[in-house]
């Protein structure tokens, strides 16, 4: 799985958050998203690589601007378990 961080301009509140959220959620085939407003960010979790060109435009059909992004590798971590050696 790929985790992939967009730096997006012009978010200002929940509202922006969800629009953010459901434009990825819809065009993209995505295991989790969460946007935050606050910190001008859009986390995505995801099997494959975003298309990032598509998704810049998409952005800025919204009203918002993919300023820019980071992917990396993403592992899921699990819960501890105790107990067992």
């Amino acid at each position: 799985m790929i985790k992939t961080t967009l730096k997006i301009d012009g978010m200002m509140c929940g509202m922006c958050e969800a629009h953010m959220n459901e434009l990825i959620r819809s065009n993209f085939k995505v295991k989790k998203v969460s946007s935050s407003a606050k910190d001008g960010e859009t986390v995505v979790i995801s099997e494959d690589a975003l298309d990032i060109p598509w998704a810049k435009n998409k952005i800025k059909e919204i009203g918002y601007e993919l300023v820019s992004y980071e992917s990396e590798p993403y592992e899921k971590k699990g819960f501890f378990h105790f107990g067992i050696k």
